[in-house]
């Protein structure tokens, strides 16, 4: 069975829109791991000339928008999200940031999904309880939705773009594709 095929398990006593957000997300999720999983440490670093970005950034960067996105546009800032992920791992994969060659200036890939598995792993926590506020409007400024449930939907699409420049650098690398 591939993750095209996978029945995905939901937390119970969701609305159909929240349980077709999540079907996205771990969808997505699904394939962005598959894409990382034969690579090395070195990979995760490996930045070509013409194409200024690495994987470790594509990563975090999908981590801290999960975040922005299924968290704290939905709720604002909570005293969990400090155990999420650190201000300094925000400032360096938050929107508008410029990757930076060298592993010396990131956390480990390991420290990465860590990350990206605790974002997750609070949004399965805690989405049933956005219900009731998924149709207010979130604050500006964002220009592919304009309400709560239009930022959970788009957490699927942001992701699966950054794991279509993950499937480019892995192209680059000189690796098989995926599909």
């Amino acid at each position: 069975m591939s993750i095209f095929d996978h029945e995905y398990e939901l937390p119970d006593g969701l609305s159909d829109r929240l349980q077709l957000v999540l079907r996205r997300i771990e969808f997505t999720r699904r394939y962005t791991l598959l894409s990382l999983e034969d690579l090395s440490d070195e990979d995760w670093f490996w930045m070509p000339d013409a194409y200024p970005t690495h994987i470790a950034w594509q990563v975090g960067h999908i981590a801290m928008s999960h975040y922005g996105l299924t968290l704290f546009r939905q709720r604002g800032r909570a005293e969990i999200d400090t155990k999420l992920m650190s201000g300094k791992f925000r400032k360096l994969f938050m929107k508008g940031t410029i990757p930076k060659s060298g592993a010396e200036n990131y956390p480990t890939p390991v420290e990465i999904l860590e990350v990206l598995s605790r974002v997750y792993e609070q949004t399965l926590s805690e989405i049933s309880s956005f219900e009731a506020s998924l149709d207010e409007p979130v604050d500006a400024p964002h220009a592919a939705f304009g309400t709560k449930y239009g930022s959970l939907l788009f957490v699927a699409d942001h992701e699966m773009l950054h794991a279509g420049q993950i499937g480019m650098l892995r192209r680059l690398m000189g690796k098989e594709p995926l599909r």
